[in-house]
């Protein structure tokens, strides 16, 4: 493999663990936990890992642990650190035991299922420390739900002697992964199974997991390119740029680059729904900054708008709800019928209101809702090009303003869409020695015969050194939601909190931001240099944790 220069370098960087994990460690325990809502239900599921206790890694005395072996998965989208955190975890079996072994499941869970792995070891290793992406085992969306993957994947566990598998993943493959662990418990099989919290869209958070990895690289990524537009807006004067950017259940992305690079609007999908907003809302507060900015001789500006906006519009969210709801129990007669006269078919069956929204939504838009489906059943919201709908909604608004001698200005957009260039990037330090403590944590929850756990690393704005490790139980994390038209058990998303001191900073400045050029130019991840540079969290996480 041809490496380039930062490649080379990148690869001796060492990165920083928490004290208490640099020598041997006992694992304190702490009060019972239960779920944040439906108690009974969860507990009803889940028997044998509901209600363990909270587990906090404190420095203790060193201990022989017999040979084992362990196994690893990636699962769901690619963020930065994946690969860290799987170099802290077989670090930190090899401390426990330099005869451990540590297996990856090739893409992802079905990898388990399918009987596809390799063993990883050092030489493998070191080729993969602090580098993006997850192509070391490749990862997949294979659910685990069902008796017989978890039998099979059993069978080569046995088979390996696995007595452990750590499942990196997101909500959906952390919920997977608790109900794996409480399957594995049952049968007394003896594999434990950990959870690590990965997302760029930074919506699996709680008090135990202040952050998901990979949430820091990927915004930082985004703001640099984000800052880059904003010198060019400013340079041309003469585009409104709207960006869209991931993140389909939460706007964390979106709110963590607007304080990053402060644009003229910032549209935050948590609010519109709080305020009861409809699309015409949202294009007449985006017309009216453009009209004001206008006026000042400014015909130019940046917008950010998070992918997933369509859903939290109140008004469109029914709307996909019912959809969702019709086409699980009635996919297979929509299937049959003839593509040009699906539009007309789902207007026919459902409700007067959603009936006439979905009318008169445009044709690629009413397509997108009811075709394409993820494999949670779920409309794909990265596919609606909800920037250029806003634009050209806007641009239609105004228009109309124009002739009514409301908007004297001109109007011209340039849209973007930022997903893909974040998820691999190389990871920024913070991310570097998060995930790698995320592994070796998980490596001491396994010594101390936890399953049912998620790893956890607190106190993530002070120096590494001083970070707490420990583990949360998964069922803490769960409640119960719709899914394929069923209730299922699942963890809960961390949605942006609108009294939250992140959206509190941002929504104090907007209006500042909105009429003056205020862009602020972030520039590239820098890995060398002072830690101010290097090594600073992100603006949410600062603001959440401010005394």
């Amino acid at each position: 493999m041809t490496k380039s220069a930062l490649q080379i370098a990148r690869a001796a960087y060492q990165p920083k663990l928490p004290k208490a994990l640099t020598g041997a460690v006992v694992a304190k325990e702490g009060e019972p936990t239960q779920s944040v809502a439906d108690q009974e239900e969860i507990k009803k599921l889940f028997p044998n890992t509901y209600g363990m206790p909270l587990i906090q890694f404190v420095e203790g005395e060193a201990k022989e642990f017999a040979p084992m072996n362990v196994g690893v998965i990636l699962s769901g989208g690619q963020a930065p650190g994946g690969h860290n955190v799987i170099s802290g975890l077989f670090d930190g079996i090899k401390k426990l035991n330099p005869a451990n072994k540590l297996y990856g499941f090739i893409l992802g869970p079905g990898g388990l299922v399918d009987h596809n792995y390799m063993e990883l070891t050092a030489d493998i290793i070191d080729e993969y420390r602090n580098t993006g992406g997850f192509d070391i085992i490749g990862s997949g969306r294979t659910k685990l739900e069902k008796e017989e993957q978890f039998e099979k994947g059993y069978e080569i566990l046995k088979e390996l002697g696995i007595k452990a598998l750590v499942i990196i993943g997101g909500d959906d493959s952390n919920t997977n992964a608790c109900v794996l662990a409480e399957y594995y418990a049952a049968k007394n099989y003896g594999v434990q199974v950990i959870g690590c919290p990965k997302t760029i869209d930074g919506d699996l958070k709680n008090d135990m997991i202040e952050t998901s990895f990979g949430f820091d690289t990927a915004c930082k990524t985004y703001s640099e390119v984000i800052g880059n537009i904003e010198r060019d807006c400013n340079s041309a004067r003469k585009y409104w740029h709207f960006i869209k950017l991931m993140g389909r259940s939460a706007s964390h992305i979106a709110l963590e680059c607007a304080l990053q690079t402060q644009p003229n609007i910032c549209i935050i999908s948590e609010e519109v729904e709080a305020k009861n907003m409809s699309l015409d809302d949202i294009v007449t507060y985006i017309a009216q900054v453009v009209a004001d900015r206008a006026a000042a001789g400014n015909n130019f500006g940046t917008v950010l708008i998070p992918e997933g906006l369509i859903e939290f519009i109140p008004a469109m969210k029914r709307l996909i709800a019912e959809l969702n709801d019709f086409l699980a129990a009635n996919g297979e007669e929509f299937n049959s019928i003839k593509r040009s006269k699906q539009r007309e078919y789902i207007i026919s069956k459902l409700s007067e209101e959603n009936a006439a929204i979905y009318a008169s939504l445009p044709e690629g838009v009413a397509r997108q809702l009811s075709l394409d489906r993820d494999p949670h059943g779920n409309v794909q919201v990265s596919l609606i090009e909800t920037e250029k709908l806003l634009s050209e909604m806007v641009a239609t608004k105004l228009a109309a303003w124009k002739e009514e001698g409301k908007f004297v200005g001109k109007f011209a957009a340039q849209h973007h869409f930022f997903g893909y260039e974040g998820r691999c990037a190389a990871p920024s330090n913070f991310d570097a020695d998060y995930c790698y403590s995320l592994g070796y944590t998980a490596s001491m929850l396994i010594a101390n015969g936890k399953t049912g756990y998620m790893s956890s690393v607190r106190n993530t704005t002070a120096p590494a050194a001083e970070w707490i490790a420990g583990g949360v139980p998964i069922t803490m994390m769960m409640n119960m939601e719709r899914r394929h038209g069923e209730m299922k058990p699942v963890i809960q998303k961390a949605l942006v909190k609108l009294d939250g001191a992140p959206f509190k900073a941002f929504a104090a400045a907007r209006d500042t931001w909105a009429k003056e050029t205020a862009y602020v130019y972030p520039g590239p991840i820098q890995y060398f240099g002072p830690t101010e540079v290097c090594d600073q969290p992100t603006k949410t996480l600062q603001y959440e944790q401010a005394k």
